[in-house]
């Protein structure tokens, strides 16, 4: 049950992710400037455009992949990799709408994001170590007594 409501969140962040990617994609400019100061870096849109697309279609392949290695077996590390990559998907969220609003003509007080793109990385960070610490509680802590 655990892994089907994981799939189903999974399922809309991959589908909202693809919506705000659209939009974001529409809105930016030719040349996307990613730094500026004494050597200013930029990406044209194409590039950010297929670079993303390349990350979003590898790390939402690899739920095919996962779930057809382990199809009966385990189903807390499957929950758990659906988990990982729904949040793969918001941090990619994170950052296209930091991207946009960096490259909009807007004044904005770009300190108070880095807040929010810190979180989404540190959550991601965190829900990865999960996996490997309930793995471990699980072989030590349930030793079966006779």
């Amino acid at each position: 049950m655990v892994v089907k409501i994981f799939k189903g969140v999974w399922f809309l962040s991959l589908l909202a992710t693809l919506a705000i990617f659209m939009y974001v994609y529409a809105s930016l400019p030719e040349s996307i400037l990613i730094r500026e100061g004494e050597v200013s870096q930029s990406i044209s849109r194409d590039g950010l455009f297929y670079s993303t697309l390349a990350l979003l279609a590898a790390f939402n392949t690899l739920i095919f992949i996962i779930s057809r290695l382990y199809s009966g077996k385990n189903e807390y590390f499957r929950a758990w990799f659906f988990g990982l990559v729904t949040l793969f998907n918001l941090f990619l969220v994170v950052a296209l709408q930091f991207l946009n609003l960096y490259n909009s003509q807007e004044r904005f007080d770009y300190e108070s994001i880095g807040s929010i793109i810190y979180g989404s990385i540190g959550i991601m960070i965190v829900w990865s170590f999960l996996w490997p610490v309930y793995f471990l509680k699980q072989r030590f802590m349930n030793k079966q007594t006779i």
